[in-house]
């Protein structure tokens, strides 16, 4: 129930600011608020959903977890649409409703990698060249796939960060890893020439590269609107609905990938500190129910959980305050939009599920 209560605290913290951060619209906040609610409401029953059903019965099933997340794929490839602004190709609409599958793969991408992760530990030793050629080949394939289909830098990095973290925490030594960060290396010019678009480019570089946007008119727009709004709440903010920048739209996306510059300019340095805290207890959770699990398994998906929270955190906070590639990520629980809202509601119903669950009953899937 602390879990619960702790992504639903987060939930109407973040519906709080997204009224706000939507005021200076046309249409007002009332169509945001309500289909953000109606994703939180969705959220905590799927959350109860996946408290009561075993994580080994996701695990058994896993090729179905993968068949599914493939028929998302090829949906994406073939009907896939985005922003101009964003350039990625990362949603599925049926009217006026959006999805954005790479934000449930997620999960299935934890639970399989959990899975395969034990397989290879009970089976044969983790840290064989076998063993490690095969998570490898585990990632590039739902890397390259991300790119590919969604074309969605900022999804494909939270995957990476949550296989680190997995890989880590099951035990894979470090020399793998330097080994590993060795390839990408090798690797990195081959991806930037014939992977990544010119925007994308252009956004990894801009934080670190001045020239790229002197006058920040352009890619850097976001983030020097930004830091703006940060610099003006100063300690206490300027209050909801009064900050300069937040009403007059000067922030593109500050209703979901920049809400932490809203939360900052008008709620100041203590209401951002707070939305840190309160993820940071969310993570703490995460990992205390992993490491008191007694199973390789649940502790490996609670860590992989844990990991994307954490990175999605670091990620969407940077871009705020221009330390990090603007790439499209947003704020768990307090960004705006169903699918995000969701499945991280789904998430931690599946993390809080694991002190709880007994053994599965053995069944078939017809």
């Amino acid at each position: 129930m602390f879990l619960l209560a702790m992504c639903i605290i987060c939930s109407i913290y973040g519906l709080i600011v997204i009224y706000s951060a939507t005021l200076y619209t046309d249409i007002g906040p009332a169509r945001y608020i309500i289909i953000q609610l109606i994703g939180i409401i969705l959220g905590i029953v799927v959350y109860v959903v996946m408290t009561v059903i075993d994580l080994d019965i996701f695990a058994e099933h896993w090729k179905w977890l993968y068949a599914v997340s493939a028929l998302l794929f090829v949906a994406l490839l073939l009907f896939g649409t985005g922003s101009e602004e964003t350039g990625n190709n990362g949603w599925l609409r049926f009217g006026p409703i959006g999805l954005q599958p790479t934000e449930f793969i997620k999960l299935a991408f934890i639970v399989a990698l959990g899975k395969h992760l034990i397989y290879l530990k009970n089976r044969r030793d983790l840290n064989s060249f076998l063993s490690v050629a095969q998570l490898a080949g585990h990632f590039i394939i739902m890397f390259g796939v991300i790119i590919v289909a969604a074309d969605d830098l900022g999804s494909a990095l939270v995957y990476f960060f949550i296989f680190a973290v997995m890989l880590f925490m099951a035990g894979v030594r470090v020399y793998w890893f330097i080994i590993g960060f060795a390839g990408i290396a090798a690797v990195v010019p081959i991806v930037w020439t014939y992977f990544l678009a010119d925007y994308q480019k252009n956004r990894i570089l801009a934080p670190y590269d001045p020239s790229i946007d002197p006058d920040n008119t352009g890619v850097n727009w976001q983030t020097h609107q930004a830091e703006i709004a940060i610099g003006s709440g100063q300690l206490t903010g300027t209050g909801l609905g009064e900050g300069t920048q937040t009403q007059s739209g000067a922030i593109f996306g500050q209703h979901t990938d920049f809400i932490f510059a809203v939360i900052c300019e008008e709620l100041g340095l203590i209401g951002g500190c707070l939305v840190l805290v309160l993820l940071m207890i969310i993570v703490i959770r995460c990992v205390q129910i992993g490491l008191r699990s007694g199973d390789n398994l649940s502790a490996l998906v609670c860590f992989g959980v844990a990991a994307s929270v954490v990175f999605q955190t670091f990620e969407n906070v940077g871009m705020c305050i221009g330390i990090a590639p603007v790439v499209g990520i947003t704020l768990p629980f307090f960004s705006y939009g169903g699918s995000s809202v969701l499945s991280m509601f789904m998430a931690m119903g599946l993390v809080s599920g694991v002190r709880y669950r007994p053994k599965p009953v053995k069944y078939r899937l017809y």
